[in-house]
């Protein structure tokens, strides 16, 4: 039963919800303030009524404490999320919370207000933040391991770090500072002594300030949606500015000079990025291709998984970015003719390892058949493109995706095939990512029309 307190103006509701662990008392509270100019029949109306909706909400679960800390009702959100989320998003979720929680945690979800929420993200652009820094290995680690005799598989045993972390790491690429520390405990070392961080002072890019806010708001907004809070002080709350960036891509010179230069590339690293050239998928998609999903009949391939990777997961497969990523595309000859060849050189491969080889129907493996950690495509990349520095600009694997829909574009393929081709959900999308490359196709129709329908004011505009 609801109990009514007059306090001045207004009236205090509260209904009593049980007991907790501790047999503390459970109450929950509201405050109805009558409108100017109701009588004191009305008022007395009202307030039994919204008294009786008040007790109904509590006992269906619907109303929460608006005193809850913001950190004790985000656990409470990232429980019940865990499962609508992927696994990507949600780990992604949890490594900036952190730093959230390190600002608004400790305060009241009724208190939380947009200036407090404003200073959170000027924070946010100060350098010296950042919680994922990379380490830099500045001893020889490939010695130590040589000296002591201890083969990848025994240093991964001793400090719990994958064997594909410790090569990578032997062979100068960065790593996490979790992977740091394992190590230097392994070795008995302190982690100052064996790595140093790589641009701590980096500030976190707009972007990725505006994922913090964007995490911020669905917590207040379930917030709001459970009762535990009238409004979501995000929708008052400016987020930060993103400036939009042209995507990176090659000109048709320079990817004829990328094909080029791949001939001389081993077959596994020649064909993926190759593939990834000449299809536009997404580093995930390709990565996660089957054979069977080849049809070498019709040309064509059904995208219908991705190959992902999280440290505590190790590489996984998920569904595609969204529904309409789910596409069936008509392949290339060339890409028909490269995926042949590799086929045959992934037989041979697996004939040479024997009983080493892991059977599966995946494309895209490693020496011994496991799929290929879409993170080694990348640093192979990355290294093969510094090496040709002279050749070709500053690229990424995802740039061979923005190349593959810029050359489609200019070579006049309608807009809904290219949307189509890459998996996006509308034209919306591809016309908002490729503007630069509509611009440059519809400067192209308009020279086009000048020279077809006034040929002798070109011709005059030439001269």
């Amino acid at each position: 039963m609801a109990t009514i307190r007059k306090r001045n103006n207004s009236y205090q509701i509260a209904v009593s919800c049980g007991y907790d662990i501790n047999g503390k008392q459970i109450r929950k509270t509201m405050t109805y303030t009558p409108e100017n100019g109701m009588t004191a029949k009305q008022i007395e109306k009202e307030v039994q009524r919204q008294a009786v909706l008040f007790e109904e909400q509590c006992r269906k679960g619907f109303v929460m404490d608006s005193k809850m800390k913001f950190a004790d009702f985000a656990a409470e959100w990232f429980r019940h999320k865990k499962s609508d989320l992927r696994p990507k998003t949600y780990a992604r979720y949890q490594s900036m919370f952190p730093r959230i929680n390190a600002a608004i945690g400790h305060m009241r979800l009724d208190r939380i207000q947009p200036q407090h929420l404003l200073t959170f993200y000027e924070n946010l652009a100060e350098g010296g933040i950042r919680e994922d820094t990379k380490y830099k290995c500045i001893f020889d680690l490939d010695g130590y391991m040589r000296e002591h005799k201890l083969s990848k598989a025994a240093m991964q045993r001793q400090s719990g770090v994958a064997a594909s972390n410790i090569l990578s790491i032997i062979r100068g690429n960065n790593c996490t500072k979790q992977t740091a520390q394992n190590l230097s405990k392994a070795i008995g070392r302190p982690q100052q002594e064996l790595f140093e961080p790589v641009d701590i002072n980096k500030p976190l890019s707009s972007k990725t300030i505006l994922h913090h806010h964007r995490l911020i708001s669905s917590i207040l907004g379930t917030a709001v949606e459970w009762g535990a809070l009238f409004a979501n002080p995000c929708d008052r709350t400016k987020p930060p500015r993103v400036e939009r960036t042209e995507p990176k891509y090659l000109d048709e010179v320079q990817a004829a000079a990328l094909l080029d230069l791949l001939e001389a590339e081993d077959t596994l690293y020649k064909t993926a990025i190759r593939f990834l050239l000449f299809t536009g998928l997404r580093r995930g998609e390709a990565l996660g291709l089957n054979w069977s999903d080849i049809d070498f009949d019709k040309s064509i391939m059904q995208v219908c998984r991705s190959s992902l990777y999280l440290p505590d997961r190790g590489i996984y497969e998920d569904e595609t970015k969204n529904r309409t990523s789910n596409r069936i595309i008509k392949l290339p000859q060339t890409a028909i003719s490269d995926l042949k060849a590799y086929r045959r050189y992934q037989i041979e491969k697996r004939l040479s390892v024997g009983d080493r080889w892991h059977e599966s129907d995946r494309i895209f493996t490693n020496d011994e058949g496991m799929p290929l950690h879409p993170d080694t495509l990348s640093r192979w990349f990355a290294k093969f493109v510094a090496a040709h520095s002279d050749k070709l600009p500053h690229i990424s694997v995802h740039s061979l995706r923005h190349t593959n829909a810029t050359l489609q574009i200019a070579g006049g393929v309608p807009l809904t095939t290219v949307a189509k081709r890459l998996g996006h959900a509308d034209t919306v999308t591809t016309g908002r990512i490729y503007a630069h490359a509509i611009r440059s196709a519809d400067e192209a129709a308009a020279e086009t029309l000048e020279h077809l329908l006034s040929p002798g004011r070109a011709q005059m505009n030439a001269g």
